[in-house]
């Protein structure tokens, strides 16, 4: 043992170790006997209820319970959205998300419900989809062709507002003139201008200068609309076209719910006219093309119609009121006017020598 080992030793032996129990003086022995005998426990102390162990049987319940849910999903999506109505990713009373690309599929059924003035887009898909402009959705903007990217942007807004003149102008849908459409499209585009004059002066057009080929219109003595809401769905999509242009793409489907005109009841009919208009709009280059700032070419366009009217060019939408109930009878004409999946082809639905909508 060292000399500092040994002095240690001898200092503890009679002090007393530094982590020796020490015992408590006859005071604190006699205070500690009270607080005993006390009632309760002193103030300032806690008291906490011991620690018991928790069931957790609720949440293993409910993970797999979500375990088996993402199964079926995974296994059956198409199966599971059918289950709460719009196979386009709407569930019932829920609006779709917006389109930004070609639907693989048709939307899914809904319940047979009759469309009322209350409820006009009731049993269809169209419950689901945003109202008016809303409905159209507008791609981000990219530098293409001649145009900047701030240019493309403006391009595009002005492409929806064209499709959106046409189509959803509460004064075009009543038949007057289509101005601020027009003002839009390139006044030294001979064709497109002796179509408008000939389309919208002449009280019996032919299926070339139909008015409807661009916009929609009512017979205001014949239906009006039944409600102020009219539903949309459909996208823009551009690319570069000829000698440089910004070339827009609208596929857009418009849904308007048209009651009698002299029907002011409650329980007046209400049918659906269905129209899916595909328009092509060239943003020229000035330099390379006569034409105006803010005013697009037409490169072309078509529509498919349903419950419009089907015997032959009037100028407006012919709703078929009172034909409600005719099933359709040809599976070979039979067409689906929701189904964006499939491409414009220019068809004319319900009536006599037409394809059929298998809904409305």
């Amino acid at each position: 043992m060292s000399d500092e080992e040994w002095e240690r030793f001898l200092r503890e032996s009679v002090t007393g170790a530094a982590d020796a129990p020490v015992e408590p003086s006859a005071r604190a022995r006699e205070v500690e006997r009270r607080l005993r005998e006390r009632p309760g426990r002193p103030e300032g102390w806690r008291t906490y209820a011991p620690a018991r162990p928790r069931r957790r049987t609720g949440w293993y319940v409910t993970g797999l319970v979500a375990a088996v849910a993402l199964l079926v999903v995974g296994l059956f999506p198409q199966q599971v959205v059918g289950w709460f109505g719009g196979g386009d990713g709407g569930q019932a009373g829920a609006p779709s998300a917006a389109e930004s690309e070609r639907p693989r599929q048709a939307p899914g059924a809904e319940p047979a419900l009759r469309p009322t003035l209350a409820e006009p887009f009731r049993g269809s898909p169209a419950v689901h989809w945003a109202d008016e402009a809303a409905g159209i959705t507008v791609p981000e903007a990219r530098a293409t062709g001649w145009m900047d990217t701030a240019q493309v942007a403006r391009a595009l807004r002005r492409s929806r507002d064209f499709m959106v003149a046409a189509g959803l102008d509460s004064r075009v849908l009543r038949g007057e003139r289509p101005t601020k459409a027009i003002a839009l499209l390139n006044p030294h585009q001979k064709d497109v201008q002796d179509y408008l004059r000939t389309a919208l002066s002449s009280t019996a057009p032919t299926p070339d200068t139909d008015p409807l080929l661009l916009f929609s219109r009512f017979r205001p003595g014949q239906a009006r609309l039944a409600g102020d809401v009219v539903k949309t769905r459909g996208r823009l999509t551009y690319r570069e076209g000829k000698r440089g242009a910004v070339e827009v793409t609208a596929d857009i489907t418009f849904v308007y719910p048209v009651t009698p005109a002299g029907d002011r009841g409650r329980d007046a009919e209400v049918v659906r006219t269905i129209v899916r208009r595909k328009v092509v709009m060239s943003w020229d280059d000035p330099a390379k093309v006569i034409t105006e700032p803010d005013t697009m070419s037409l490169v072309s366009y078509a529509l498919d119609m349903t419950n419009g009217g089907c015997s032959g060019p009037t100028g407006y939408f012919v709703p078929p009121f009172g034909t409600a109930d005719e099933q359709p009878t040809d599976a070979a004409h039979r067409v689906d006017p929701y189904d964006r999946s499939k491409p414009v082809n220019g068809t004319r639905s319900t009536g006599n020598g037409c394809a059929t909508a298998t809904r409305s």
